[in-house]
């Protein structure tokens, strides 16, 4: 199934997107984010978004952005997406340009990362529901409160690049799963994603990382890192997560 598309203001999740009740986080701030630049042409390239997962979103949804400033080298974009209950979505993007500087500091390259077409998996017989759209390979086994998944699209074709990382970018579980002795409802809250290198990989794979940093009382706080085909960081973020379990 192809990714929920933005015509005018509108556009709808169909089921294959839900987990559970509400749309894939990805999938949402994808919404967004084609939102954002198709009301605002010859944006430079997006550094930074700032998700917060209001409500349940689900069936035909309202897209609203607004432009809040737009300077010489960056503009900051606000997009609501709203559905039959309110408000679901917030999302604050701000796109800059690159700049020469003469600091330079950490290394985030992944290495010795064994290739994903070792063990690819059908996300369809995994669940929830929206992975029948990825394709995943393993490495290694997870580790309590740490995961590591390679994870590409299935149907990625004409998409553009920083929207097709965005869908990606949150299709890993909680790291904090890994401490679960039963499965359960589980909802991001709030997640903050960082572009920190060019968004280019070989055959639509790239590398997920996510590690619970604490979890108590119901939430859980982690970090993520994206990696492309070659090992090159290309994004960090972090999350807060709520779990009822």
């Amino acid at each position: 199934m192809t990714l929920p598309m933005v015509e005018g203001d509108r556009a709808t999740i169909p089921d294959s997107w839900l987990q559970g009740r509400t749309a894939y986080g990805g999938a949402s701030a994808a919404i967004a984010l084609m939102a954002a630049k198709a009301a605002n042409k010859e944006l430079p390239p997006l550094r930074s978004a700032q998700i917060a997962f209001v409500g349940p979103l689900a069936g035909d949804v309202t897209v609203t952005p607004q432009l809040l400033r737009r300077g010489k080298n960056s503009a900051f974009i606000g997009v609501d997406v709203a559905g039959s209950n309110g408000i679901g979505l917030r999302a604050l993007f701000l796109f800059m340009a690159h700049r020469e500087s003469s600091i330079r500091h950490g290394d985030l390259s992944a290495r010795d990362i064994p290739a994903p077409e070792d063990g690819v998996i059908d996300g369809s017989s995994i669940g929830p529901g929206f992975l029948a759209n990825f394709e995943l390979a393993k490495v290694g086994e997870p580790t309590p409160g740490n995961w590591l998944r390679w994870v590409r699209l299935k149907n990625r074709s004409a998409l553009d690049p920083e929207v097709e990382l965005v869908a990606i970018a949150d299709a890993l579980p909680p790291a904090a799963m890994g401490f679960a002795t039963t499965w359960g409802p589980i909802s991001t809250t709030t997640w903050q994603l960082n572009l920190i290198g060019s968004i280019m990989t070989r055959d639509g794979w790239w590398l997920l990382g996510a590690e619970a940093l604490h979890t108590a009382d119901g939430n859980s706080s982690q970090t993520m890192t994206i990696w492309n085909r070659n090992g090159a960081a290309v994004a960090t973020a972090t999350q807060s997560v709520a779990l009822f379990v």
